[in-house]
């Protein structure tokens, strides 16, 4: 049988990050590392993009926002279904064991590509598919302000700007993206 359209496993035994990144999570890491290996475009946000920026005790699920064109979803749908990632449930602890065994879709790039954000489960390693709500900057807009990070030597990643990153986090505690408002006062 041929391996060659097989997709890579996720392994966290033999990750090694790089100086100045030992405090990024070995899972995390090799989400990244299985994410690249499978030829799937994103930008980092959430705890982990904090953490590689530097802020420390950050944790969580790796984050990402895919690249939006038909053929990364295509790579990434490929790359769950080969891995038989299940959904989360929203309340469920990262990082915990499932209690329930879930439902496990058969992810299409359609279905990657709506507004709704994906938690999923992949084995025991956690990823966040961040959809694009109203009010959130585009992959472009993302990339564009994006810095990359060698975080170990085989793993290099696009990890969003501070202020992106926080708006991200924004939208995964309310549900929406954040407004401003200007308001002017006469006297």
């Amino acid at each position: 049988m041929l391996l060659r359209n097989r997709a890579p496993s996720i392994d966290a035994a033999t990750v090694t990050a790089s100086e100045g990144f030992e405090h990024v999570a070995k899972p995390s890491i090799a989400i990244m590392r299985w994410l690249s290996a499978c030829g799937v475009d994103f930008v980092l946000v959430g705890g982990v993009a904090s953490a590689i920026r530097g802020q420390a005790g950050l944790e969580g699920p790796v984050d990402i926002v895919p690249a939006p064109y038909g053929r990364n979803l295509d790579r990434l749908a490929n790359a769950l279904n080969g891995v038989r990632a299940l959904q989360r449930s929203p309340g469920e602890l990262i990082g915990a064991a499932q209690t329930a065994p879930a439902a496990q879709p058969k992810f299409t790039a359609e279905m990657l590509v709506r507004p709704e954000r994906w938690q999923l489960r992949c084995a025991e390693h956690d990823l966040d598919i961040e959809g694009r709500p109203p009010g959130s900057p585009s992959y472009q807009e993302l990339l564009f302000e994006a810095v990359r990070f060698r975080i170990s030597p085989e793993v290099s990643v696009e990890v969003a700007a501070p202020e992106d990153i926080e708006h991200y986090d924004h939208v995964r505690r309310t549900g929406k993206a954040p407004q401003m408002t200007v308001m002017r006062l006469t006297a």
